[in-house]
């Protein structure tokens, strides 16, 4: 039976940040679900609640709202196929598990944690496994007599999936073509655990199936899980249910060995994580692209080049153009490496294309963390509109763009001081005595007032750029100089100018 309507899902735990890796995971999801008029499912698989966190599963959906990319079911909107949460789902896998030791492709295991790990420390790299399970104590060793006695006493198990002996198993890869597996090379996973709730193993398949996924798109990590997950669809639903499978190449480091961990963004100075996330037990913030500057067009566009392109050579794409262009053939099979520089230029692009008014209050947001008040946001935007193809990140309007609001603090004065001279001092002073007279406080007409007083004064306009420049700004640095006056407006341009002059 093949599924009639595509629907995908993202299946994340919640245990901390959001790696770029899921973002991107997400992505793809969503662009074939939406491309093909499917659904995009958000499931949180929280079963292990030993490695559960507070406060995760709202961070992930949050982070999904910030990329504008948005589950059409899920744990915070609802649907059809519901609970979204595994931990609310407990009751329904248990049948599946006991179906299976019936069908005799899984069994009872009783072995302690102690007998376990006296086992590994015994023999290193021990597996419960094909070669294995014959010396342990389980359903398969122990007399039914016996088997009954320990279930009725409550006595703790778990249940094992029986691997079956030398088999080899295949399946087709939507991006990697037909893989192989050998079956006594993986173990006999445990698919319910002695507190009665299911691994990933056993879950992930059964809600699949409920919920009726069409395709599985997910992390390379989780290719040497893929047997285990074949073997546990052709048991319980048979394999023409199974959805088609698709596995992501990895996310690497920038030197391109190994995958990118948080490790990687700490030691180089970039985030991994989609937003800020504090950790609530040791109250540890690792920060995010959004907190670093990144606009979520920029975020989404350096992702979906992660690993696939159209082959056009296009690099700057709209969301509706990716899901319009995505297609799996594209998506390459080696693993992609992670740039910061390139990530940092997408953002740049984004800053350049985008009205300023469109990240005007984010920007606003930062200024109010650096204590820089805005009284007019019409000439706000106005500003940052003038200064943005110099941002290369939100942040960056600090520097291009405080001064406007903020008059300088401190000035660079050696490089004043090369061309400083008493008669550019008088210049200055005499200008500002005929501010009054400049009718239009436009940049032409401020240009044309300083050229003029200059040449009574036997100066050249030039010389004076740069010491007007910092006298309003502080530095070497900002959009053009008389762009810069006719935005401070003439009355604070003229302190700007009286103030420094009493510095110098």
């Amino acid at each position: 039976m093949a599924h009639s309507q595509v629907r995908v899902r993202f299946a994340p735990s919640p245990t901390g940040g959001l790696h770029l890796g899921g973002v991107r995971t997400v992505l793809f999801n969503y662009l074939f679900a939406r491309q093909h008029g499917g659904t995009f499912i958000l499931r949180i698989e929280d079963t292990d609640q030993t490695r559960y966190v507070p406060g995760a599963e709202a961070y992930i959906i949050q982070c999904l709202e910030w990329c504008g990319l948005l589950p059409d079911e899920g744990p915070h909107v609802g649907g059809p196929f519901g609970p979204y949460r595994q931990s609310e789902r407990k009751n329904i896998y248990r049948r599946y598990a006991l179906q299976l030791v019936e069908q005799g492709h899984a069994y009872y295991a009783f072995d302690t944690p102690e007998e376990l790990e006296q086992r590994r420390s015994q023999q290193p790299n021990f597996q419960y496994d094909v070669h294995t399970r014959g010396q342990m104590r389980n359903s398969l060793t122990l007399p039914a007599k016996q088997v009954q006695e320990l279930l009725q006493q409550g006595h703790p198990y778990v249940i094992r999936m029986k691997m079956p002996e030398n088999t080899m198993l295949r399946m087709h890869d939507l991006i990697r073509g037909e893989v192989e597996f050998h079956s006594e090379q993986v173990d006999d996973k445990v698919l319910l655990k002695a507190d009665g709730m299911p691994t990933y193993h056993l879950a992930v398949v059964v809600d699949d199936y409920l919920m009726q996924i069409s395709h599985v798109f997910r992390g390379e990590e989780w290719l040497p899980s893929t047997p285990v997950h074949l073997l546990l669809w052709e048991y319980l639903f048979g394999k023409a249910h199974m959805p088609q499978w698709a596995h992501l190449p990895l996310i690497l480091r920038p030197d391109g060995h190994g995958k990118l961990s948080k490790r990687d963004g700490d030691k180089l100075g970039f985030p991994v994580y989609a937003m800020d996330w504090t950790d609530p037990f040791t109250g540890e913030t690792t920060h995010g692209f959004r907190e670093m500057g990144f606009l979520p067009e920029a975020f989404v566009n350096m992702l979906a080049l992660l690993g696939w392109n159209d082959g056009s050579g296009q690099e700057i794409f709209t969301l509706d153009e990716l899901i319009a262009r995505f297609s799996i053939e594209r998506i390459h099979k080696a693993g992609a490496r992670f740039d910061f520089e390139k990530a940092k230029w997408f953002n740049h692009e984004w800053i350049k294309r985008l009205p300023a008014s469109h990240f005007a209050t984010e920007v606003k947001k930062i200024f109010d963390r650096h204590h820089i008040s805005i009284d007019d946001e019409k000439s706000f935007v106005q500003i940052l509109e003038l200064v943005k193809e110099r941002c290369h990140l939100l942040t960056d309007f600090v520097t291009q763009a405080g001064f406007f609001f903020q008059p300088p603090t401190s000035y660079d004065r050696a490089t004043i001081e090369k061309k400083w001279t008493p008669q550019m001092k008088a210049c200055f002073e005499q200008w500002l005595a005929g501010f009054d007279d400049i009718k239009t406080w436009e940049a032409a007409a401020i240009e044309h007032s300083l050229q003029a007083t200059a040449e009574t004064q036997g100066l050249k306009k030039n010389d004076m750029l740069l010491p007007l420049r910092i006298m309003l700004v502080g530095g070497k640095f900002g959009p053009p100089v008389f762009q810069i006056a006719e935005l401070l407006g003439k009355m604070q341009t003229r302190q700007r100018i009286e103030r420094a002059l009493q510095h110098l």
